[in-house]
């Protein structure tokens, strides 16, 4: 099979948020910079993020870096590495002001500051009390991102690759990136992207569970290729359940609504939050309120004929605040749910929304590996961030608004890594090897030639309802052990899968296969991961974890307070101590979480 080799200074794997902030970055610092896309930029996942972006602005009311990162470190269940922690909240402030420069359309107050809005999990003065930090444009604040970031990129000339797919990780015999291999969906040609520096900004996997909010793209691509490439996967157990996915349809309903005044009821109309979270209320955070929510469903508290959702109720807010700052949603009630949430209330349920963990990384946004004992050392030429990243900032459960904080500290900081490492010790390209791209070939030449195997379509739906079964909002012993054996049997299909119709225009078929191989291992990860940790944490909750004064609602901090690193050679676990110790402040010390 024919392939062509391209040259560049800086290979960037995906268009969201981190990508083009990364993009930004390199291309501005003069250097030859290449951004794979499936999809155009301004239809990146990002465009789905609705909120907005937390930084310490205070434009409202008083408000702290250190406040935010103390609630980002409670709300991650203390799994989070208080060094990277720390590095996102301080540079906050100055990663949304830089985006206001590049013209991003925040809402104003009247004396012409960003709005702010509060959201869960956010407090004022060590979770005294909620605190506006949002900084949001209406509902749109993710597609407002992307067009503003999307044109900067114009600007300086970074060149786009749109309706790409990255196929694997090229690497030297020493281990270091030297660029990705990737197919043209159109014209299915394959190209080496041979780079000095290597970036994944592939976003999350949340396809792999059956009911997601997320994008059909969303399929790990860049999770699964380091996996294959020999790179480890941390905390892949982890993964939230937004509380407001339209029932039905899994769209997502910003907690925006919830920041402006939603209050979520069940078939009685109560406000049940208030019993689960006295203090926040609505607005604790996503694993809280998610749990709260199955509890009242699964107690027969919810509503609608098979009672299996309950509702989120903005008729007492004003008609005018609703269509100025919430103004997709009203139309998302009516095109996803048919009703209009200005008359009666929105259906919600739990859906899988986003992954906490992913690639490891540290907070210059280098890939790090263990070297033996607890000594990391970075993959040379290769860098991450956003969602296919795990710094780790979201530890075990996320708080809305940092993930676009994320994509933007991080992303940041990867192109900035890279710079710094393009001037100071990286010259040249480094000659690529004879079978650099054979497991790429022999990927897509097994798809081509396979007969009597699995087809893709059923054997994706099979993992999807496998992973929501077992590994869902609430977790039970037996029914991991049972999806741990499930998946490995669809992992061995996944190898056999065929393309039953070749005649698929634009290479659908073939892609969608391709797509599947990542997915795989994005299950694999996440049910041996989630398997092995004994636990209850954050987003992990097992029905057999123990609750006492030493493991509070189920933490084991004694055994349990470290990383997950899950191998694909051998489909193995190892582990890493969390980072207690943050960069210049006193360490957040362990104690119960509640809000």
């Amino acid at each position: 099979m024919n392939y062509t080799v391209r040259k560049f200074d800086a290979v960037i794997v995906g268009a969201g948020g981190a990508g083009l902030r990364a993009a930004i970055q390199l291309s501005e610092a003069g250097y030859k910079t290449a951004v794979l896309t499936k999809v155009f930029p301004t239809r990146s996942h990002t465009v789905a993020a609705q909120g907005g972006v937390a930084a310490s602005l205070g434009n409202s009311e008083e408000d702290h870096w250190h406040w935010h990162m103390y609630d980002t470190v409670k709300g991650s269940d203390w799994l989070g590495d208080q060094d990277a922690i720390e590095f996102m909240c301080r540079k906050a402030n100055e990663v949304v002001v830089e985006l206001e420069h590049y013209g991003m359309p925040f809402d104003r107050l009247d004396n012409g500051k960003i709005y702010q809005r509060p959201f869960g999990g956010h407090m004022s003065n060590f979770g005294e009390k909620p605190v506006r930090r949002s900084c949001a444009a209406a509902d749109r604040t993710g597609h407002a991102m992307l067009h503003a970031m999307y044109q900067r990129n114009v600007k300086v000339n970074t060149q786009f690759f749109v309706e790409w797919q990255a196929l694997d990780l090229v690497r030297d015999a020493e281990g270091d990136v030297m660029g990705v291999t990737a197919m043209d969906m159109e014209t299915g040609e394959i190209v080496v992207f041979h780079a000095k520096a290597t970036i994944f900004a592939t976003g999350g996997a949340g396809r792999i569970y059956y009911s997601s909010t997320n994008a059909f793209i969303n399929t790990g691509d860049g999770v699964g290729m380091a996996a294959r490439a020999g790179i480890p996967l941390e905390d892949m157990e982890f993964w939230q359940f937004h509380p407001t996915g339209v029932a039905g349809a899994g769209v997502l309903i910003t907690e925006g609504v919830r920041g402006e005044g939603g209050i979520l009821r069940n078939s009685a109309g109560e406000r049940f939050m208030e019993r689960y979270a006295p203090n926040a209320k609505d607005l604790a955070s996503r694993d809280v309120v998610s749990r709260a929510m199955t509890t009242e469903i699964n107690e027969g508290r919810g509503c609608g004929p098979n009672e299996d959702f309950v509702l989120l109720d903005i008729t007492h807010l004003p008609p005018e605040t609703i269509m100025k700052r919430l103004p997709g949603i009203h139309e998302i009630g009516i095109q996803f749910a048919g009703v209009d949430c200005l008359k009666e209330p929105l259906p919600v349920v739990p859906t899988c929304h986003y992954q906490m963990g992913g690639i490891p990384t540290n907070y210059s946004g280098q890939v790090v590996v263990p070297r033996g004992g607890n000594h990391s050392e970075p993959v040379l030429g290769f860098y991450a961030a956003g969602e296919c990243a795990c710094a780790s900032v979201h530890g075990a459960n996320r708080l809305g608004t940092n993930s676009l904080l994320d994509l933007l500290v991080f992303g940041k900081s990867a192109g900035e890594t890279a710079v710094n490492d393009l001037k100071n010790s990286v010259k040249a390209h480094k000659p690529l090897a004879q079978d650099a791209i054979d497991r790429s070939l022999a990927r897509v030449d097994r798809l081509n030639h396979q007969k009597d195997g699995a087809d893709v379509h059923e054997t994706r739906l099979a993992m999807q309802r496998t992973m929501q079964k077992h590994a869902g909002v609430f977790r039970f012993k037996d029914m991991l052990a049972e999806g741990v054996k499930r998946i490995d049997e669809i992992a061995g299909q996944v190898a056999q899968t065929q393309i039953k119709d070749k005649s698929k225009v634009f290479n659908t078929a073939r892609i969608e296969a391709l797509e599947l191989d990542n997915l795989i291992e994005v299950a694999k990860a996440t049910i041996v991961s989630a398997n092995a940790r004994t636990e209850s944490r954050g987003a992990h909750v097992r029905d057999d974890a123990t609750d006492t004064p030493e493991t509070p609602d189920g933490r084991d901090d004694r055994n349990w307070l470290k990383h997950t690193l899950w191998y694909r050679e051998g489909n193995r676990l190892d582990y890493k101590p969390v980072q207690m110790k943050p960069m210049s402040v006193d360490t957040i010390e362990l104690k119960k979480r509640a809000y």
